[in-house]
């Protein structure tokens, strides 16, 4: 008899039910889905690094190592393994492809995962193993021949395998490009036996066994520890990366720190909309069925067995919503995370695996047992006192007469304004769900359209204003000469710097050197207007500026690596920068005295000569194509926000709509005896509603801008984004949050032609 009879209600309640549903199975979906994402990645990630034994630190030197250099490195307690590691930039031959071609003395340490050919081969003399994304953009196939060149010379050898590496996970020039572009730039290993066999044709200027610039370490130590040491043990100051301090660990790690942060602000709305709306819901439809649960009980029925009847309703509700959520959320999670979708264009791994997190799974269990104990207290209350005492139908609490009515500005106010104010003051509850939901939808529409608005102006001014030239050339800094360079760079009409790392405290920045006379490259300062370099002081870049507390007018002191003369410069000013950087012109570090060496040209000029002064050239167009594709990644984050927001809308409002009609049935039906017609009664239900969207957009509004301030600072503070909302934004969150209230207003409205008059009034109060 029950299951009929529940059977009949969930059919009576269907809007309301399967409402409920997709609520919670949207809050469900939003916050597994976001929080897939970034558990998995983080999941992914480990393996890759652990699978190619990424280092924990690299020690540089532009002098390059030698096999003792090693061997002292291996000697630090505390050092697991080590492997002197070479990179250098070579050119795919009848093309202007670029490969990092790539030798890890010890494949034990910044290694390689293959996936398809021959295993790694540390004895072969002509194998290459090239990194697969290149190869399949390419056509490149295992057995083919690749040619390479590099200072004029070639180097020729077979694909005998693809790979994956740690080392490029994240397979990009250097900052400035911000998305791999697999069709012109890709990775490549060789043997260290292939490399010394071309050791007399490429490196003439080295004397003996000094041909790594790098050794990368594996080790448990701090970085201040293993500086520390290092600097002993090689008897100078060395340049010392951490693995935080690599593009690949930093960027693939910072995308797991902001998928961390996104997937506990915006999903946990969602969720805390879903289960707010699905409480009051879930109160309402058991305050309706209070003459039902009354029968049960006249007809001999224990309160236990109503109980279990009423709470099974919630008890479903959770679980089909639940069952439906966790589907939404492996479908959200797929969409972000494989190797086809928007991951995986910027970060290159070998599995995709989704994982969710274990706190996913306990949050889902929670919010079922949150809705089956709101469903046993909402039944509970209506079984207290005798049988005669349930058959009574529900009430709504007596209205408090109000001291703002007895105001004359209440007084002068119409009929439906009145009535809609005393509504929204007896059923707080309910008005506060509506503004919450609206207040909602609108952080969502303006956070969202707001960070779209946010990349096109860093865009427009990092890429279309700040990069005035079309291709930046690359010197060979080992072999160029400064004045050679600047004579280079006024042949082909453009500026040039010198870029060099240098030790800030304890961590290592850049030090960019500029001679502008083209205006080639120019720098943007705090807010949006370009600034000029002046020689009398440097310029830092804003998270500088933060960190060590300084402004114009202050004074820094960094040291170069590999000496003890210490720098003390004073800052001109701050600018905004991809990187973490302190810029000054060429004058001002001639007047301090800094030795640096020019190693890169801006220019427009676009048929440059082959020449063994150039290592490559990388044009403004490889830049700018790579920034379209990050646009595309967060364009497809947006997009899924501002659906989610627009469904979370129409499905709460309508909820609640459908609620506000319940509660006012028979109001209605008195106002349709006295004479109302249908229009006007749902004017009146169209107007509350609007009236609280208005007081949801006021909120919302400043909330989303808020909410996108924390964005920015939390997810992407590296690229120093001044926060930018445009006119369009405010005024499309403003007429979606708009027309998705008025839509469901007329939906609601519709349904007072059917109010059935006699039935309404005829219950006994």
């Amino acid at each position: 008899m029950l299951l009929k009879k529940m059977l009949r209600t969930l059919l009576r309640y269907k809007a309301q039910f399967i409402s409920m549903i997709i609520m919670i199975a949207l809050g469900v979906g939003v916050f597994l889905g976001f929080n897939i994402e970034w558990y998995s990645l983080e999941k992914n990630l480990a393996f890759i690094f652990d699978q190619t034994s990424f280092a924990d630190y690299r020690v540089m030197s532009e002098q390059g190592f030698t096999a003792e250099s090693l061997n002292a490195v291996l000697a630090i307690d505390g050092v697991e393994d080590a492997t002197r590691y070479l990179s250098v930039n070579t050119t795919v031959k009848g093309d202007s492809d670029v490969i990092a071609l790539t030798v890890s003395e010890n494949i034990a340490v910044s290694g390689i995962y293959l996936i398809e050919g021959e295993p790694y081969d540390p004895e072969s003399e002509d194998g290459i193993w090239l990194s697969d994304q290149y190869a399949r953009k390419n056509g490149v196939q295992v057995g083919d021949s690749l040619t390479l060149t590099y200072k004029m010379l070639s180097l020729t050898g077979q694909v005998q395998g693809l790979i994956k590496a740690g080392e490029y996970l994240i397979c990009v020039p250097d900052e400035t490009q911000l998305m791999p572009d697999y069709n012109s730039y890709g990775f490549a290993y060789i043997s260290p036996v292939m490399l010394k066999n071309i050791i007399p044709a490429i490196f003439r200027n080295f004397v003996g066994d000094n041909l790594y610039y790098q050794i990368n370490v594996k080790t448990g130590l701090s970085k201040a520890d293993f500086v520390q040491a290092v600097d002993r043990a090689l008897k100078k100051t060395t340049l010392v990366l951490s693995k935080d301090e690599t593009i690949s660990y930093a960027e693939a790690m910072g995308e797991v720190n902001e998928g961390k942060t996104m997937g506990s602000i915006l999903p946990v709305l969602f969720l805390a909309i879903a289960i707010l709306t699905m409480v009051t819901t879930m109160h309402r439809i058991t305050a309706s069925e209070k003459t039902q649960i009354g029968t049960l009980k006249a007809l001999g029925f224990h309160d236990r067995r109503i109980t279990r009847h009423y709470t099974a309703y919630a008890l479903i509700i959770g679980l089909i919503g639940s069952l439906f959520g966790v589907a939404v959320g492996y479908g959200l999670g797929w969409y972000i995370m494989n190797p086809d979708g928007a991951m995986g264009t910027y970060i290159d791994m070998p599995t995709w695996t989704l994982y969710v997190p274990w706190f996913g799974w306990v949050v889902l269990a929670l919010i079922n047992v949150f809705l089956t104990v709101i469903g046993f207290l909402s039944v509970r209350k209506m079984l207290a006192g005798t049988a005669a005492d349930a058959l009574r139908p529900y009430t709504p609490k007596r209205m408090k007469h109000l001291r703002l009515e007895e105001t004359k500005a209440f007084k002068a106010l119409n009929f439906g304004t009145k009535w809609n104010l005393r509504d929204c003051f007896r059923h707080k509850a309910r008005s506060f769900m509506t503004l919450f939901g609206i207040v909602g939808c609108m952080v969502l529409l303006v956070g969202g359209l707001g960070m779209v608005d946010t990349m096109n102006a860093f865009m427009q001014s990092f890429y279309e204003d700040g990069i005035n030239y079309q291709n930046r050339i690359n010197l060979d800094a080992e072999t160029v000469k400064n004045a050679e360079a600047a004579a280079l760079a006024e042949a082909y009409q453009g500026d040039w710097s010198a870029m060099t790392s240098v030790q800030l405290g304890d961590r290592a920045v850049g030090l960019e050197i500029y001679h502008i006379t083209y205006d080639r490259v120019r720098f943007q300062g705090e807010g949006t207007a370009f600034l000029t370099l002046g020689d009398d002081g440097a310029y830092v870049c804003a998270r500088i500026a933060k960190e060590e507390n300084v402004g114009a007018g202050d004074s820094l002191s960094f040291s170069p690596y590999g000496s003890d003369t210490v720098y003390t410069v004073r800052i001109a000013g701050v600018t905004r920068s991809m990187s973490e950087s302190i810029v000054m012109s060429d004058t001002y570090a001639d007047s301090l005295g800094i030795d640096y060496t020019v190693n890169t040209i801006y220019t427009n000029e676009t048929d440059i000569a082959p020449s063994n002064q150039i290592l490559n050239v990388q044009t403004k167009k490889a830049i700018m194509d790579s920034f379209d594709s990050f646009l595309e990644l967060m364009n497809v984050m947006i997009f899924l926000l501002v659906v989610a927001a627009v469904v979370l809308g129409i499905v709460v409002l309508y909820n609640l709509g459908v609620m506000s009609y319940t509660e006012r049935y028979r109001e209605m039906a008195t106002l349709k005896v006295v004479g109302f017609k249908d229009r006007k009664i749902g004017s009146l239900l169209i107007s509350q509603n609007l009236w609280l969207t208005v007081v949801g957009i006021l909120i919302g509004v400043p909330a989303g801008v808020g909410v996108l301030k924390y964005l920015l600072d939390a997810l992407a503070s590296e690229y120093e984004m001044n926060m930018v909302i445009g006119p369009a934004t405010y005024l499309i969150s403003i007429l979606l949050t708009f027309g998705v209230s008025l839509i469901v207003g007329l939906m609601v409205a519709r349904k007072n032609k059917r109010i059935d008059m006699v039935s309404a009034l005829k219950t006994a109060e």
